[in-house]
């Protein structure tokens, strides 16, 4: 045979040894099951006088890499206490057509973009590819991602950054993603919650579900936002003190659509020169640059500016190292992990409201993305991050005593309110 193949082109030599590999299985599992046989009856012709004997032999199936090969099973059949006989199940022959293997390269095939018509394509020779089976393995795969990401432990890491943004999945349907960075500068996916758009109540969802996972900030929280009103409303009633960013992306092109084409290039200059500015002085001349070339253009660009506050320069203003705003001057981060989660459901065209169908690709899609995660640009420089955010030392955040930190609005009015004095007019303790 290796003499006959030598003499033959590499194809016709493939066809011929993966025949021949097809051959020696076949042979192999005959000759295991024909010891499992003797193990259980005995020798041919010298049974063990057991409960178990031969019955013959019958035609069989077998998978190998995915596709039925037909074998010649053997049969044995057990005395049962009231005179009756059953069939012994052979382990081997059941071993065999375990469909384990099959089901994981299906799942291989839909992770890398296989619709569940095309399946039958990529296994013309599997059994139970139809359209219905792979729809039906998927679902139960599914469930496999939802609890992959939502049983992360979020109590070991340090985190200090937290990005929040809305990807809409149909006209019904839109999901809050939430992902956030270590001290470490790795990034995580968190969580995400469904509804019918990015309003307050879903985002509410989300964070109090994070809560109720253990994710906890040991300091000021960094948040960076699009500029919605909803995120920014639900994220500062879960965390009073946290610094939001508004992402510098966002609104530059929500100016540039109010300005005529001719001032985009002038525009696109200062933004950039945003970014690259350090400290908040610095950052705070860039903006009056800003304000003094829309002033005379447009009122609208003028307004949207004035609109984004002090949030426009939050990072800026921590005085943190210029190497950071690459990454947390803007939602880059999370868009760029929506870009990858389009690529894998963009081929589902219709999400069902009724079912958690949403769900389940909607995890994996986000698990898949994390996969290509890699730590955020100036990474080195998180530690400085972390030290600007920690909380002074009169603010205190949380304890089994005292519960926990009241709202900004509290806290200014307890500083205002005269304090208490005991009998002698001495002020009193805390």
């Amino acid at each position: 045979l290796l003499s006959d193949l030598g003499q033959a082109s590499s194809s016709e030599a493939g066809v011929v040894f993966r025949e021949y590999l097809r051959g020696c299985v076949r042979q192999m599992l005959s000759e295991v099951m024909a010891a499992e046989v003797t193990e259980l009856c005995g020798s041919k012709h010298a049974p063990n006088g057991g409960d178990c004997f031969r019955a013959g032999s019958s035609p069989g199936r077998i998978l190998h890499e995915g596709q039925r090969e037909e074998v010649v099973r053997p049969r044995v059949r057990r005395n049962r206490r009231d005179g009756s006989t059953e069939e012994v199940v052979l382990a081997t022959y059941e071993s065999a057509n375990n469909p384990d293997a099959l089901r994981a390269s299906i799942v291989n095939a839909l992770i890398s973009g296989v619709s569940t018509r095309e399946v039958r394509q990529t296994h013309p020779k599997s059994p139970g590819v139809g359209r219905s089976n792979v729809s039906r393995l998927w679902q139960s795969v599914g469930h496999k991602f939802v609890d992959a990401l939502r049983e992360k432990d979020l109590t070991t890491q340090d985190w200090v950054v937290m990005m929040i943004d809305g990807i809409r999945l149909s006209s019904e349907q839109t999901a809050v993603v939430a992902i956030a960075i270590t001290a470490t500068g790795e990034k995580h996916v968190l969580d995400f919650e469904l509804g019918s758009s990015e309003n307050t109540e879903v985002c509410r969802g989300l964070l109090r579900r994070l809560a109720q996972r253990g994710f906890r900030c040991a300091r000021r929280l960094l948040a960076v936002l699009d500029g919605s009103q909803a995120l920014r409303t639900a994220l500062v009633e879960f965390y009073p003190d946290a610094i939001v960013q508004r992402c510098l992306v966002h609104k530059e092109r929500n100016i540039r659509g109010r300005l005529s084409k001719k001032h985009w290039g002038e525009l696109a200059r200062l933004f950039k020169r945003l970014r690259g500015v350090q400290g908040r002085s610095a950052a705070e001349e860039v903006v009056a640059e800003l304000i003094a070339f829309l002033k005379p253009k447009n009122a609208e660009a003028l307004k949207s500016l004035h609109e984004a506050g002090d949030d426009l320069i939050a990072l800026q203003s921590l005085n943190v190292p210029s190497t950071l705003h690459r990454n947390l001057l803007s939602t880059n981060a999370i868009e760029n992990s929506f870009r990858n989660t389009r690529r894998k459901i963009g081929r589902v065209t219709r999400f069902r409201a009724e079912t958690d169908q949403a769900t389940r690709w909607l995890a994996f899609a986000l698990v898949e993305a994390e996969k290509g995660f890699r730590r955020i640009s100036g990474h080195r420089d998180m530690p400085q991050l972390a030290s600007a955010l920690e909380r002074p030392t009169a603010v205190r955040m949380e304890s089994p005593e005292r519960g926990p930190l009241p709202s900004p609005a509290a806290q200014a009015k307890a500083a205002k309110a005269p304090a208490a004095t005991g009998i002698e007019g001495e002020v009193v303790p805390e």
